[in-house]
């Protein structure tokens, strides 16, 4: 029994990091290939070199937040732990996969911390409430973060480059930057999302920390490659119609804001940095430059992505417990 919960478990870890490839891959380079900068295929080949390279060599950080820092798998039954970590992936995917359908880019972040603690209130496992309330808090601050700080940077550049870069050059000079700040992007994102999809598995004492982020970070990879053109569309090109130095101020606003909340292991949204970041360089503009039908949209789906998302972990194993005895 253990056997099969253990292989379902990882398939549902690989279908989050699959998940997680197909809608957060348009946080990355979904503002270059909106200024037209890349091509969808460049693009696409690039997110998944830097993603990968961040989940190998970061990923890790986060992971222990996910996997013992809502819940304490340590301290549960064996059995309780991997129905917990198979549930909890499991409504992670389904939500994430669902909204990457209708082409909202929302949180798998926000989608795996409210499926660990549905599942955890199902089976009466102790929620630590305290690192909740921390990671909400962060939640909060990531989009005002990188709105702040997209429009800073966008004041800034827009005066400096235009005044110190001969105009022939401009355009050569812009198109670098936006590929550079937006292959950081893709590398904090890896480091900081490839949690969403090993975090659990880590957590319940099934691979260890390395071999778990090599796989989920392939699992992104291939999510990426097959399904990661849909949100790029919506981030790239519905919120507002972005110049490249737009481009590249709202991409290195949201990698520094991401990489600064993984080095603390704290899994943020890199969706909601993103949309933040390009919100704050759109409002220089002046609001009416800003898609407010496409930001209410997306704003409504990240506040319902953790309760859905619980509501199902919730669910499902409570539905489970009437059939199979766990624990004890």
């Amino acid at each position: 029994m253990h056997l099969l919960l253990i292989s379902l478990i990882l398939l549902m870890g690989l279908a989050v990091g699959w998940s997680i490839g197909a809608n957060d891959a348009a946080n990355s380079l979904g503002t270059a290939v909106g200024s037209r900068v890349l091509t969808l295929r460049q693009a696409i080949v690039l997110i998944a070199i830097f993603g990968f390279l961040g989940a190998f060599l970061q990923g890790s950080y986060v992971a222990k937040t996910i996997g013992k820092g809502i819940v304490p798998m340590q301290e549960l039954d064996r059995d309780l732990v991997l129905y917990l970590a198979m549930v909890a992936a499991f409504a992670a995917a389904s939500w994430v996969v669902l909204a990457t359908y209708w082409k909202m880019p929302i949180s798998t972040s926000h989608s795996i911390v409210g499926a660990v603690a549905g599942a955890g209130l199902a089976i009466g496992a102790p929620v630590r409430w305290k690192v909740l309330l921390d990671i909400f808090i962060c939640w909060i601050f990531t989009p005002i973060g990188s709105a702040v700080l997209g429009y800073i940077f966008y004041r800034i550049f827009k005066n400096i480059f235009y005044r110190i870069i001969p105009r022939r050059y401009l355009k050569v000079t812009f198109a670098a930057l936006i590929i550079i700040s937006g292959c950081y992007v893709a590398y904090s994102w890896g480091a900081n999302d490839v949690a969403n999809a090993t975090g659990v598995i880590v957590g319940a004492g099934i691979l260890t920390p390395t071999t778990s982020v090599i796989l989920g970070g392939l699992a992104i990879v291939l999510g990426i490659m097959t399904w990661g053109y849909k949100v790029i569309e919506t981030i790239g090109s519905q919120i507002t119609n972005l110049l490249p130095i737009m481009a590249f101020s709202a991409q290195l606003a949201s990698a520094i804001n991401v990489h600064i909340y993984t080095i603390f292991g704290m899994p943020v949204s890199t969706s909601h940095s993103i949309v933040g970041a390009i919100f704050g360089v759109g409002l220089v503009r002046g609001v009416r430059v800003l898609n407010i039908r496409i930001m209410r949209e997306i704003i409504i789906c990240w506040l319902a992505t953790p309760f859905i998302s619980g509501v199902i972990s919730f669910l499902v194993l409570k539905g489970i417990m009437i059939f199979v005895k766990i624990g004890g």
